[in-house]
């Protein structure tokens, strides 16, 4: 089986250009950090793209073994941090950069806004073997 690459664009009052997500082995794990378990957005990336979806709060795993973080960030924390890492980010609310970690919230690396729907395989697939 191999993994698919997988397309995700902002929402509506959303920011960021769309961020092409394609795991590989050792970094296949989407990380929900939001509270409550694995977000829908979160297990819509992992179905479509042969990755695995994880609670990051219950069962965090390196930065290393994440290929993206789905959060619920609504301030400045979680919002900058993962992208300062160089970790591709989306954010289920709204809104760009602000805040001590704005530096690090680029396009190509954080998208906001995002919903169920703004998920989707890419048209063009680059997917590793599993």
């Amino acid at each position: 089986m191999t993994y698919k690459t997988v397309k995700v664009e902002k929402g509506r009052g959303g920011w960021g250009t769309p961020l092409l997500i394609t795991p590989v082995p050792g970094k296949d794990k989407i990380s929900s950090i939001t509270g409550g378990g694995i977000h829908p957005v979160a297990q819509k990336i992992a179905e479509l793209s042969g990755g695995t979806a994880i609670d990051g709060f219950k069962h965090p795993v390196a930065d290393s073994e994440v290929v993206c973080a789905v959060i619920d960030c609504g301030g400045t924390c979680r919002l900058g941090i993962l992208p300062s890492k160089n970790i591709l980010t989306i954010n289920i609310n709204g809104g760009g950069p602000s805040g001590p970690f704005a530096k690090f919230i680029k396009e190509g690396l954080y998208v906001s806004g995002v919903r169920v729907e703004n998920v989707s395989l890419a048209e063009k697939q680059t997917g590793g073997e599993k």
